[in-house]
């Protein structure tokens, strides 16, 4: 480690500074206490805020461009080039700045629960309330760190970048170069951008190997596995973490011919809204010692937390390790799947609570990744519109979304898997006219799949998007399973429908070929 340490120009034998390598969590919450940069709650969680950054610069992300990423990165998908020189002066900045800092916190955790494909993360970071959050979401490593295969994250949240310096669009920068497995991240304090770092990192390397990298939840029941795919905000972290379930993971996993595996050790929830009662195993978590809170209000007085209260985000959040949860599976590993399930929170009311899909449609729906804003959540969003990020999960995508969904349609064919859309938004109408779907419903009709209840139920065609739709499950109405006959106008709906048919298409067309060559998953109406 020492020689490790020399190389980045850090000096660990320097008497004005002290190195805290792999501590606990207990010791990073004292730190954080100490430093004046968080407080507990009264339950005891740890409370800190990020500053102008509530969320991921999703704007400021960049990769060296080099002859190894030259012709594998999908450039196109907002990530910005970065030269070697520009990246070789950046990371020696960051370091010196490192370097001059009285306190370092250094953590080795291993990411991907794979006895082969798996990764050793090393962070360093001037900031311990961000080394409690690399304990969380990583994992115990399989093995020790490897110079040749492993990356390194030099963390640098309070440091202001020079745009005139170093070329950037802000003084904020997330920057990963695959040539020295180096990642930097500096001028946010937002700690979601080390771990979808990471991700991103898994979703270069695994396809190389055939194994298909997902920004999906996982769990295991007696039937066997289930996959959520979903964007932020459609329930991927709330239907996976469901009672009577084992919680495989909430959010990264990778699918091999030996199964599912999480790439984390803990869970990073949205804590917007959040209660016991819709969520139990997320709210016990995150009332308890030891999570970690980000941007959650707190009354200053008699240090109790209230989730309902946006004030500071809509995006507050919640990281906690998955022991946290009662129903957890050990090994974070589970079978095949037998089901996926496509989240959407569509905000005009028009697509089904839950539809079976052929494998031309998967094909085209997770391309597709369709959800919706939803007017007063975003500055200028006055009226629902719909929003789009391949695969579930374009920011985090590296190469281009017909790679990945190859590796699904290989995956959906050999193992026979079957693939469901789940509508968690609007019916009866669009957002302002219909309500959400409450949580229960969406439970019941997740069961029911897993249970098995509707392999064999009486369908309805969806006369312009073709979808297959239940008619009858469990105590649900046929009124609330076939959206058309919620709304008060007939003609309404069929209007919306069409524009919303139309939109998809002109997604969809950016993707040329595969486009052309997946049509039989599109709606039927152009």
């Amino acid at each position: 480690m020492d020689s490790y340490l020399r190389d980045l120009g850090i000096n660990p034998d320097s008497p004005e500074k002290s190195l805290y390598i792999n501590r606990p969590n207990c010791f990073y919450i004292e730190e954080t206490i100490r430093q004046g940069k968080g407080k507990l709650s009264a339950q005891g969680a740890l409370v800190v805020e990020t500053g102008k950054l509530t969320g991921r610069a999703a704007k400021d992300k960049y990769v060296v461009k080099s002859s190894t990423t030259e012709k594998t990165i999908w450039w196109e998908n907002n990530v910005l080039e970065m030269s070697p020189e520009t990246f070789k002066r950046l990371k020696a900045h960051v370091a010196n700045y490192i370097n001059n800092q009285r306190d370092l916190y250094i953590t080795e955790r291993g990411v991907g629960a794979h006895n082969k494909h798996n990764l050793v993360v090393r962070l360093v970071t001037p900031s311990p309330h961000h080394a409690l959050f690399s304990n969380h979401m990583f994992r115990t490593p399989e093995r020790d760190f490897s110079d040749k295969r492993d990356f390194l994250i030099l963390h640098a949240p309070e440091l202001t970048l020079s745009t005139k310096d170093f070329g950037t669009r802000s003084e904020t920068a997330i920057v990963t170069d695959f040539d020295s497995r180096t990642i930097v991240i500096v001028g946010t304090k937002y700690a979601g951008e080390i771990k979808k770092s990471i991700f991103s990192i898994m979703n270069y390397i695994l396809p190389e190997a055939g194994l298909l990298p997902m920004h999906a939840g996982a769990n295991a029941g007696d039937e066997g596995s289930s996959v959520f795919f979903g964007l932020s905000g459609t329930g991927k972290t709330t239907l996976s973490t469901d009672e009577g379930r084992h919680l495989i993971g909430d959010d990264e996993h990778g699918l091999s011919d030996e199964g599912i595996f999480n790439f984390e050790g803990g869970c990073y929830a949205k804590t917007h809204k959040l209660s016991e009662k819709t969520e139990p195993g997320i709210y016990r978590a995150s009332n308890r010692f030891g999570a970690l809170l980000e941007n959650v209000v707190m009354d200053p007085k008699n240090r109790t937390l209230d989730f309902y209260d946006a004030s500071i985000t809509e995006n507050g959040r919640s990281s906690y390790p998955l022991s946290y949860i009662d129903d957890v599976q050990p090994s974070h590993n589970g079978k095949v799947p037998q089901n996926i399930f496509f989240l959407t929170a569509d905000a005009f009311g028009i697509l089904p609570p839950v539809a079976k899909l052929t494998p031309a449609q998967a094909m085209f729906y997770f391309v597709l990744g369709y959800t919706a804003r939803v007017a007063g959540t975003e500055a200028g969003v006055v009226e629902p519109s719909p929003t789009y990020s391949p695969c579930f999960g374009a920011p985090f995508m590296m190469r281009h979304p017909s790679e990945y969904a190859r590796l699904l349609e290989q995956y959906l064919n050999k193992y026979k898997i079957q693939v469901w859309l789940i509508n968690t938004g609007w019916t009866g109408g669009p957002y302002g006219v219909g309500k959400r779907y409450d949580i229960p419903v969406t439970r019941e009709i997740i069961r029911s799949v897993q249970a098995g209840k509707l392999e064999n139920a009486p369908t309805e065609k969806d006369p312009i998007f073709g979808l297959q739709i239940p008619v009858k499950l469990g105590s649900l109405e046929t009124k609330t399973l076939l959206p058309w006959m919620g709304w008060p106008n007939p003609k309404d709906y069929e209007a919306q429908a069409k524009e919303l048919a139309h939109a998809f298409h002109t997604q969809m067309k950016k993707f040329g070929d595969f486009y052309k060559q997946n049509r039989a998953g599109a709606p039927t109406w152009e």
